[in-house]
């Protein structure tokens, strides 16, 4: 767990990254991870009890569900889910959807690296909810 600073192209970085999800930094209080989403593919459905998620996109469009309603999402859209709301990411666009998001507090252990989302479900399913 970090207790530094964290300065870095985030952009660039979630752009570059070909990984369901990376872990980038985490302190006590906050996580930074990046995520990909390949066309036709989706987050899942999930509720994060007591943790805060802000997404940010920088490539690609999607959809995002809150609470059953949809909005579109494209670089430059940011979409704060607080803490108990249910929600969910889907790429309906024909590139991958790329984002960077912050938890607070942190959602995955630090250096959390799943290279698909059937990789990132099996660790679910064995670690958590």
């Amino acid at each position: 767990m970090a207790h530094k600073a964290y300065t870095e192209d985030v952009l660039r970085l979630a752009r570059e990254n070909e990984n369901f999800r990376q872990v980038l930094f985490t302190t006590e209080r906050s996580q930074l991870v990046l995520m990909s989403l390949k066309p036709g593919e989706e987050i899942g459905e999930e509720v994060h009890e007591g943790i805060d998620q802000v997404l940010a996109f920088a490539d690609g469009e999607g959809e995002a569900v809150i609470e059953g309603q949809s909005s579109p999402v494209r670089a430059g859209s940011v979409v704060v889910v607080p803490g108990g709301t249910r929600h969910n990411f889907v790429n309906n666009g024909s590139a991958p959807l790329k984002l960077y998001t912050v938890y607070t507090p942190p959602e995955h252990p630090d250096g959390t690296v799943h290279r698909t989302k059937e990789e990132a479900d099996e660790y679910e399913r064995e670690h958590h909810h």
